[in-house]
């Protein structure tokens, strides 16, 4: 079993930029996908980005694109969303999750989700 711990997030003006954490427990974290997730209020959640379990392979979602980038440190237990350019429509709790499933893009393909880490982005 993997638990997850979310942090980064804050309040942060336009063209901003953020680095959110996910630091993970577990001695077999290195061997797991990880995923970015997003829920606006009144919004489904929503697919981020994506990683395999060395790093060398990621999947983002179009509207983030050349302005998030996720990585990790399997040394650390860590994965890591660095946010640049940040949009008001950014805005969202953000949750990372283990990926155990097959459409990487799909919510219900993950597991053990982290608690959220709320962004706020101001005009």
């Amino acid at each position: 079993q993997v638990q997850l711990v979310d942090s980064g997030g804050g309040l942060v003006q336009a063209g901003g930029s953020l680095r959110l954490s996910c630091a993970a427990s577990g001695r077999t974290f290195s061997s797991y996908a990880m995923g970015w997730f997003r829920q606006a209020p009144g919004k489904e959640r929503e697919f981020v980005a994506r990683i395999n379990w060395s790093g060398s392979s990621t999947y983002y979602a179009d509207f983030v694109k050349g302005r998030f980038t996720i990585s990790r440190d399997n040394a650390k237990n860590t994965v890591y969303l660095q946010m640049n350019s940040l949009k008001p429509e950014d805005t969202a709790v953000y949750y990372c999750a283990v990926h155990t499933g097959f459409v990487y893009s799909d919510s219900n393909a993950y597991d053990y989700w982290g608690q959220g880490t709320q962004v706020t982005v101001s005009s």
